[in-house]
């Protein structure tokens, strides 16, 4: 089993130092490199601009000439690249027997059908992939508080697990290589929209004269939205679209308040004006008497 070389593991088994080797050293890659680093792991990294390994050298990491070099340093290979097509541009140009009995674990984002086809591709070459999704920014790599999803096989995981808690707490969710790709996505869809909510509403605060600072305790309670979840989900699951607490024809007038109040200041009206064309699509399906939360049965269908 691959081991850590300082705390315990969730095994509760004194952790040793393994090799592993980082390909991509984006500000994720190397937080990544760092932390295996502060464990005491061996880490050859490999990047096509080899000057972002300048640092990381010097705290003891070991540059690869090449992406196959890379590869062969290690059983455990991370991957922090852009997406799929990054990840097949460095891995097609390698020798098939450079990936055999590799385990990749593969960070990169991207949908969960191209995550199960890069599982795939990479068995064809006899090795093995873990999806990952990465819940927190470069700065909170290395906190054990910090979270990672993965999927994958679960013996190869729970093998390599140890040396992976170098990076975050592990979030191991299953056998289907997509699932982790799934759920990273659907968290988010979430924190794109909430944040740039938060950006739309700053811009408006400016068109009046306000700063960020001004609004930030209005937007910490505006986006706490753990009561509303925990009152939504049980309905939701159920189908219970009742509008007996709110109505979607209260919430489409809102909306409309809101674009208006950014548009007659000046302030660019896309996105609340996105989110008032789904209210109305909403209210045209014959849901204005029903919760907002209806809105998942329009969300469900393609819009035309």
């Amino acid at each position: 089993m691959s081991t850590t070389s300082t705390g315990t593991t969730s095994t509760g088994m004194t952790p040793a130092p393994a090799h592993v080797t980082v390909i991509g050293l984006g500000p994720m890659g190397r937080a990544m490199t760092g932390a295996f680093l502060d464990r005491g792991h061996h880490v050859t990294v490999w990047n096509r601009t080899p000057s972002r390994a300048d640092a990381l050298v010097a705290r003891g990491a070991v540059l690869a000439a090449t992406a196959e070099e890379a590869l062969g340093a290690s059983e455990l290979v991370v991957l922090s690249l852009t997406d799929y097509d990054a990840v097949y541009a460095v891995l097609s140009g390698v020798a098939p027997a450079a990936l055999a009995g590799r385990v990749l674990v593969n960070l990169t984002s991207d949908t969960p059908a191209k995550a199960r086809a890069g599982a795939e591709w990479v068995a064809e070459r006899g090795a093995t992939q873990i999806t990952g999704g990465v819940l927190v920014p470069p700065s909170g790599i290395g906190d054990p508080e910090s979270s990672t999803l993965y999927s994958g096989p679960q013996s190869v995981f729970e093998a390599h697990r140890p040396t992976l808690e170098a990076l975050t707490g592990t979030d191991y969710r299953g056998e289907d290589p997509g699932l982790a790709a799934l759920l990273y996505q659907l968290n988010m869809v979430m924190f794109w929209t909430s944040l740039t909510s938060y950006w739309q509403a700053v811009a408006m605060a400016d068109a009046h004269g306000l700063k960020a600072a001004d609004i930030l305790p209005l937007a910490v309670n505006a986006l706490d939205l753990t009561r509303f979840l925990e009152f939504y989900t049980p309905r939701v699951d159920a189908g219970d679209h009742t509008g007996d607490v709110d109505r979607l024809a209260m919430g489409a007038a809102s909306a409309e308040h809101v674009l208006h109040t950014a548009t007659d200041a000046g302030v660019d009206g896309a996105l609340p004006a996105a989110v008032l064309d789904l209210f109305k699509r909403g209210l045209a399906a014959g849901h204005g008497a029903d919760s907002c939360s209806s809105l998942v049965e329009i969300l469900k269908r393609s819009a035309t």
